[in-house]
């Protein structure tokens, strides 16, 4: 059918879509939701509908700016607007919502669709759903990887590549690749490490080191940043790299799902596409992370040392500590604070030695020394200075200042402390819980916000002593931290004395 257009100075988001007039979609037998060919003078695009009684009268269409830019239609032209079939990749969909294997080229069509936004959020969500429910075999697990990977930009460094990365899940984390990059790459390994924003964390590793510097460059721009220091700690977002995955991820989260099979597609091809030879995979173990139990470590790490050896990329992997927050700050700018004290031998024990640790696993991956001595080597290049040398090069490479100091680091002004009811030992920390108040607070989006623990597990309180400050940029986000610690209490006290017979 032929319709007037009536533009829209809007944009619509997320994928193309066009308004129109109940009558008209009951005249053609067409219903919200579902797609249309909009034909103008630069082309024709598929479309989803939404309908209206008002806005749009019988014989329009309305468009967005997306549409109306890659059409080429302008406001009063007169648009062709046809029925268009779902694409073929709704019936791969269907495929495995029946428990079916998926074809290689079945998984790249249901990817291509994704990217290029054909697929609406229900039918995203039905396929993650299907892995989750049904699940993935290593075969399909692989074709998704490399799909992902292939559409979308890809770095070619010419250099051997090394990368470290956390399966995540535990407050605190995110400043450990602030460490542990520039120690390896002041051993001269080549590390242009590529991290993600804060999905469930007080912040990401890109968060943390947005208040040091940019995070956001292209692939040629991080190529030269790394040809001159060995690193580089970027934003993976702004690369384009894998871009189904930032765009499954926005269904997955409201949802609460994370198929096994999605994390280590989600993960391997972003190193796919960042031309990585060497891995690291960090999985932190403990009640309220991600990974709950060894057993069930040791099996995903099994699967991803799968899918590395398919892929051509050397894989070592660690389990480590994650029943606790790592250190004592959560949120961006506590955890720049913390990484920078850390590198100038002045951060808490925990930090200091799981990044030392891991830094000593890479060195032995790079053959730099004789087997189980590498953390000799990653120590002796934090203490010496030479790791926050390196740091401070690839901060003032990427924009920022290179001679920051801690306490230039603005936190939020607005604090509560957090007290001890009694006197005891701290006998576990909620994970789940600390999130939540960092969150509450206004971490990561407001770079001060955060939570900066003053007790860890093991330690002893007395009453009246603050365990925990919550700190925020918002009175508001504030309170509604303070109401959401004093009742769930993240950190538990116990006496010596338990109980009476």
């Amino acid at each position: 059918m032929d319709l007037t257009v009536k533009a829209f100075d809007l944009e619509a988001g997320k994928r193309y879509t066009v308004i129109l007039n109940e009558r008209d979609m009951l005249n053609d037998r067409i219903h919200p939701g579902d797609r249309v060919s909009v034909s103008g003078p630069d082309g024709t695009i598929t479309a989803f509908i939404t309908s209206t009684e008002r806005i749009i009268k019988k014989g329009e269409v309305g468009l967005y700016e997306e549409v109306t830019a890659k059409t080429g239609l302008k406001n009063k032209d007169v648009a062709t607007v046809e029925y268009s079939p779902p694409p073929y990749s709704v019936q791969a969909i269907r495929h495995k919502m029946k428990g079916k294997k998926l074809t290689n080229e079945q998984i790249f069509d249901i990817v291509h669709d994704v990217v290029e936004q054909n697929l609406s959020e229900a039918e995203i969500a039905a396929f993650l759903v299907a892995q989750q429910t049904v699940g993935m075999d290593m075969d399909e697990t692989e074709y998704l990887t490399r799909a992902m990977a292939d559409y979308g930009q890809k770095a070619d460094y010419k250099k051997t590549t090394f990368t470290k990365h956390s399966v995540g899940g535990v407050p605190g984390d995110s400043k450990v690749s602030i460490i542990n990059v520039p120690i390896v790459a002041a051993a001269g390994l080549f590390i242009p490490k590529t991290s993600s924003r804060s999905i469930t964390s007080p912040s990401g590793t890109s968060d943390t080191m947005e208040v040091l510097a940019n995070v956001e460059f292209s692939i040629e721009e991080i190529k030269q940043i790394a040809q001159k220091s060995n690193a580089a700690l970027v934003w993976g977002g702004s690369l384009n790299m894998a871009p189904a995955d930032d765009l499954l991820i926005r269904v997955e989260r409201p949802l609460k799902l994370d198929p096994l099979s999605q994390m280590l597609a989600s993960i391997m091809s972003k190193q796919v596409a960042n031309d990585v030879d060497f891995m690291l995979l960090d999985i932190p173990v403990g009640p309220e992370a991600k990974v709950e139990t060894e057993r069930e470590a040791r099996a995903i790490g099994a699967k991803f040392s799968d899918l590395a050896e398919r892929l051509g990329i050397t894989l070592r992997t660690v389990l480590t500590y994650g029943g606790q927050p790592v250190g004592h700050a959560m949120g961006p700018a506590l955890e720049a604070r913390e990484a920078i004290l850390t590198l100038q031998n002045k951060g808490p024990p925990s930090v200091t030695e799981k990044s030392i640790a891991l830094s000593g696993v890479m060195l032995d991956m790079a053959g730099l020394t004789p087997p189980g001595q590498g953390t000799e080597m990653a120590r002796e290049l934090l203490t010496s200075g030479k790791g926050l040398e390196k740091l401070r090069q690839i901060i003032e490479l990427q924009g920022g200042d290179p001679k920051v100091k801690v306490e230039d680091i603005a936190v939020g002004d607005k604090t509560f402390d957090i007290l001890s009811k009694g006197q005891g030992y701290i006998t576990s920390i909620s994970n789940s819980a600390i999130c939540k108040v960092a969150h509450l607070a206004g971490a990561p989006k407001d770079k001060g916000a955060g939570v900066y623990l003053h007790k860890k597990v093991g330690h002893s309180a007395k009453k009246g002593e603050a365990l925990f400050t919550i700190y925020s940029e918002s009175e508001k986000k504030l309170d509604d931290a303070i109401t959401y610690a004093l009742k769930h209490q993240p950190v538990n006290i116990e006496g010596m004395i338990i109980g009476e017979l």
